[in-house]
């Protein structure tokens, strides 16, 4: 079995690829053990495909991956953990804003006696407004959810074979890495990069993305917000009670009731309350209707293996199945079989 592999979803990276396998290759080559390269591109729209092709051919250590369309990031990370071979995974980005000269650390730090090993920026070249944001959503996520997950937290990681089987045993179609990884628990450590900037282009998550990412992270690990809706409806109610109680105290005291009418404000406050509460139950239906459809996961157009187009294994092809007709683990890795 190969020691070490690194899984790189690719997408707006084309201009880039050349110098990361440079970097990559002379890396791993230091490290002295044996390793692989797993690229997943994830339809990039920038040519990245014919750079990754070029690479196949002339570095067979090199894997690589084409999607049959986009399936999104992380999708395509777990794509790049069922292809993979190796003892440990190391997963990181393409953009090259964490270096990959920081696999020398978390190697080492792997070989301490831990099964995950993160990173983490010790400062984020985002805007000032992204920061601000992203710091907000991991706080309240954090809150309602129960964890302490780090702000600046990076996919650069590297995990054991068994981290990497276990989390391909999870069948959650909205899935962020980071949080999975999280999840599972298991021994683990993180250490400090520092990050550079995006070597070129731009980030290729959009403000709506970004949303939709920080919307599923809220739903992927509990029921957390349908409760605190319920909180909501009782606190709601208390007011619409303190509402009518002073109204009464009001007229009793016989004054006239101020200019402004209790009713309408609490149409307002429950109607308000009740499109809020009926959205969020609503996504979470939706969830779960795309969840039972069982479609797959993502699906591979082509499949490259030391410089030579191969057949696509069926678990590779089909990634999700009905959980009844999974009679064998549709994605355990090709190192299992």
């Amino acid at each position: 079995m190969i020691q070490l592999s690194v899984v790189i979803p690719v997408y707006g990276c084309a201009s880039c690829l050349s110098e990361l396998h440079r970097r990559l290759a002379t890396t791993l080559d230091d490290l002295g053990e044996t390793y692989e390269i797993v690229l997943v591109d994830d339809r990039s729209p920038d040519g990245a495909w014919a750079t990754m092709q070029e690479l196949a051919a002339a570095h067979h250590e090199v894997t690589i991956l084409r999607l049959s369309r986009n399936f999104g990031q992380h999708a395509a990370i777990t794509a790049g953990l069922a292809e993979s071979t190796g003892r440990w995974v190391v997963v990181m980005d393409c953009d090259l804003q964490d270096p990959p000269e920081a696999i020398t650390e978390l190697w080492a730090t792997a070989q301490r006696g831990y099964d995950v090993v993160l990173s983490r920026r010790a400062r984020r070249r985002q805007s000032l407004a992204r920061r601000l944001a992203g710091n907000a959503y991991y706080r309240i996520r954090n809150f309602l959810v129960r964890t302490d997950m780090y702000t600046n937290y990076t996919n650069l990681s590297i995990i054991s074979r068994k981290v990497a089987d276990a989390f391909l045993t999870l069948r959650d179609r909205d899935r962020q890495y980071l949080l999975i990884v999280h999840w599972l628990g298991f021994h683990h450590a993180s250490i400090e990069v520092e990050s550079d900037e995006r070597h070129s282009g731009r980030s290729a998550y959009s403000f709506s993305a970004l949303l939709r990412v920080a919307v599923d992270g809220m739903f992927f690990q509990s029921t957390a917000l349908l409760r605190w809706i319920v909180y909501a409806g009782f606190a709601v109610a208390s007011l619409g009670l303190l509402l009518v109680g002073y109204t009464m105290w009001v007229l009793v005291d016989g004054r006239p009731l101020p200019d402004w009418t209790a009713l309408p404000m609490l149409v307002l406050l429950l109607t308000g309350f009740m499109l809020v509460s009926t959205g969020v139950t609503a996504l979470y239906v939706g969830k779960i209707f795309t969840q039972v459809k069982g479609r797959p996961l993502y699906v591979i157009d082509t499949r490259v293996v030391g410089g030579v187009e191969r057949a696509v294994p069926r678990e590779l092809t089909e990634y999700a199945e009905a959980p009844a007709a999974a009679t064998q683990d549709p994605v355990a890795p090709r190192s299992m079989r």
